[in-house]
């Protein structure tokens, strides 16, 4: 999910630079959302280990 985020983020920068707003906007709202997709399945799954008493790999 990440690497989605990091794609609309080039997008959004790249339609910045050439001036379309409409579509920088888009892209990066797209990518705001991922990111926060992204944040929330990233808390949910160290939480699940914790409670699960799990350490993850050295």
């Amino acid at each position: 999910m990440l690497s989605w985020a990091l794609a609309f983020f080039v997008i959004a920068i790249v339609a910045g630079i050439f001036g379309f707003t409409g579509i920088a906007a888009a892209a990066a709202g797209i990518a705001q959302l991922i990111f926060y997709i992204f944040l929330i399945l990233f808390i949910i799954f160290i939480i699940a280990n914790v409670v699960r008493g799990r350490r993850p790999p050295l």
